[in-house]
């Protein structure tokens, strides 16, 4: 038996997986949560085989909870159910330690596969995502010159992805769990960092390297 737990902040969502899942003879789901804080502690306290989380959580990211179960329960393997395919969020997503990826419009076939893989310890990625992208992704990211946003710790880039999604500073750090002015350290270094002078720049940096989506003119 297949025992796992779902993080999720949409409780629609989160209750139409867990059918999912329980409909299955071999998977059992064990805990869920709608906070990425309450995500971590439970599922370092009952250390599922899989964790089933989105990439975007109310108070703080999937990779943020991947990093946190793993540290306390290494065995568990972690698959990320998330609306963005772009190809830095799978490779960050990997180098996190999740063992799949699935985009939340892919099949529930997808995703169930997708957690026998990753219990079975198989990187998995589901269509139109693929390993030959992504390995030439790293690849290309190997070739070219020094990223800056690789210079970047985790922490700058929850602040970065948030901040590009229009969030005032104390609402950061609401979500992170932090003071505000750690926030403003943070983002005044990735600024720094980027090279990037004020929030409109950010946010265009934020368009062009995929964190977030490309508006329609």
């Amino acid at each position: 038996m297949i025992k796992v737990f779902l993080a999720d902040d949409h409780h629609v969502v989160r209750r139409g997986i867990k059918a999912l899942l329980e409909a299955e003879p071999d998977l059992e789901v064990i805990g869920e949560a709608s906070s990425g804080v309450d995500a971590a502690q439970q599922a370092q306290r009952l250390k599922p085989d899989v964790l089933v989380v989105d990439l975007m959580l109310a108070d703080m990211s999937g990779l943020g909870v991947i990093r946190q179960v793993r540290k306390r329960s290494p065995h568990t393997v972690a698959v990320v159910l998330s609306m963005y395919g772009n190809d830095c969020y799978v490779v960050e997503a990997l180098q996190a330690g999740a063992m799949a990826y699935v985009l939340k419009d892919s099949s529930p076939e997808e995703l169930l596969r997708a957690v026998r893989e990753a219990a079975a310890g198989r990187r998995y990625l589901a269509p139109p995502l693929s390993d030959r992208a992504i390995e030439a992704y790293l690849q290309r990211s190997k070739e070219s010159k020094l990223d800056p946003y690789d210079m970047l710790t985790s922490r700058e880039r929850e602040v970065l992805h948030l901040a590009a999604q229009g969030l005032t500073g104390p609402e950061v750090a609401n979500r992170l769990c932090i003071s505000p002015r750690t926030v403003e350290v943070h983002r005044a270094r990735v600024m720094h960092k980027l090279g990037l002078r004020n929030r409109m720049e950010l946010i265009h940096y934020a368009v062009r390297r995929g964190i977030l989506p490309k508006q329609d003119q």
